[in-house]
């Protein structure tokens, strides 16, 4: 098996008597996106600065693209790019001076820079303003200009730190596309979300992060399937029935439970004959049913089981 383009060994972060990360371990695939999910404080920054080089760990070791982040750290600097939370760029110059300037202080010629500039603002769909002061930029694009950036070296690894942050749904969708397309080509990204949404569809594996530590790792699948399976949601034409109606399905077998704020009995059985057998004693009971769906479990139950946080 090849060698992991990222990976962490029981990597720990103090500052002073405050534990920022405790014995973490990743380890990130060429050519894949491992999403990396937690709270405001739950230490995700933390370790991308470790990774990135820009703090050295208190204790552990870690290698990007082969090389370790602590000895040979200038290595690691020259093979990959970063994306804050916040644009990086500089907003009074333009979009393509921006561009020209990294490629620039990367080492390219002037006649390099500017062609580099250019297809990465052909990628992004930024050429229309290219000669505009960044600080006149929206916010999607001030974050595709971000993006650009982090690319003009075209790095094996790529660290996204929350990079939609603060972006509408069209633009969080756009930006999404342009990082999928990126893994295509066989960029590897370690991507920090709050939005469950984003590692869903972005990573191939996830890891949790609640207080510094890694509660759990595994691909989209097995985290929801660790939460259980699908379940399905009667919802009762009269709610006053509802009581009667957990009665009635504990007695043939169920485990019913009562959930949200117009309740519905959430049945952990998905089985036709199971669904069957649980209408047909509502009927018998003469407790109507206004309305049956089903529900996978997603990652923010996930999220909510492993960090034994609560709706």
């Amino acid at each position: 098996m090849a060698e992991p383009v990222i990976q962490a060994r029981k990597i720990s972060v103090s500052f002073g008597a405050v534990r920022a990360l405790t014995d973490v371990d990743i380890s990130v695939e060429r050519g894949t996106v491992h999403g990396l999910l937690g709270h405001n404080g739950a230490g995700k920054t933390t370790l991308v600065n470790v990774l990135s080089t820009l703090i050295r760990p208190t204790s552990g070791t870690a290698t990007v693209a082969g090389f370790d982040v602590g000895d040979q750290g200038h290595l690691v600097r020259g093979r990959i790019g970063v994306t804050g939370q916040f644009a990086s760029v500089d907003d009074n110059l333009s979009g393509r001076d921006n561009l020209v300037l990294v490629a620039r202080l990367l080492g390219a010629s002037s006649r390099q820079a500017r062609a580099r500039a250019d297809d990465l603002l052909t990628v992004f769909g930024l050429t229309d303003a290219a000669r505009r002061a960044v600080r006149t930029y929206s916010g999607g694009m001030r974050r595709r200009i971000d993006l650009a950036a982090s690319l003009v070296g075209r790095p094996e690894v790529l660290f996204l730190d929350e990079p939609t942050t603060g972006l509408d749904p069209p633009g969080r969708l756009g930006l999404w596309q342009i990082i999928e397309d990126l893994i295509a080509t066989g960029t590897t990204a370690l991507l920090t979300t709050q939005y469950l949404t984003e590692a869903d569809r972005l990573a191939q594996e996830i890891s949790v992060l609640s207080k510094g530590t890694v509660t759990a790792t595994g691909t989209p699948a097995a985290l929801k399937a660790r939460v259980g399976g699908a379940s399905t949601h009667l919802r009762l034409a009269v709610r006053a029935d509802t009581d009667r109606a957990t009665t009635l399905l504990t007695r043939v077998g169920f485990t019913p439970v009562v959930g949200g704020e117009n309740p519905v009995v959430i049945l952990p059985a998905t089985a036709p004959t199971d669904l069957a057998t649980a209408i047909r004693e509502l009927e018998r009971g003469h407790i109507a049913i206004a309305e049956i769906t089903m529900a996978a479990p997603t990652l923010d139950d996930v999220y909510l089981a492993v960090t034994g946080t609560h709706r």
